[in-house]
């Protein structure tokens, strides 16, 4: 039997925990823009795997996973930036990374 509920999805499963680690970090940040862009960049991916899975159609599905894909893209760039400005240190940085590419 197949995965019936988005939340069996082990990406969406994985990126909801990148969310989780993205507001965590940048919580007390006062870049509102840069907390912003990567908070939302971040939900998107999880977003997009939720919705094109419940569009039932495996072309939707799969153009909701290219989305998520260029959102996750979009985080891993943010974390350069980060890591650039000294907002993440290298350990976060490698351990962000890595679950974007997980993800």
């Amino acid at each position: 039997m197949g995965i019936l509920i988005f939340e069996d999805i082990i990406s969406w499963k994985m990126a909801r925990i990148l969310v989780l680690d993205i507001y965590t970090i940048f919580e007390k940040s006062n870049d509102f823009a840069f907390k912003n862009q990567i908070q939302r960049s971040s939900v998107s991916v999880m977003n997009n795997i939720a919705d094109g899975f419940e569009r039932k159609t495996n072309n939707e599905f799969r153009q909701f996973l290219c989305r998520a894909k260029g959102s996750i893209a979009e985080v891993r760039s943010m974390l350069y930036l980060a890591k650039d400005l000294k907002k993440i240190n290298e350990n976060t940085f490698n351990k962000l990374y890595k679950q974007t590419i997980e993800i």
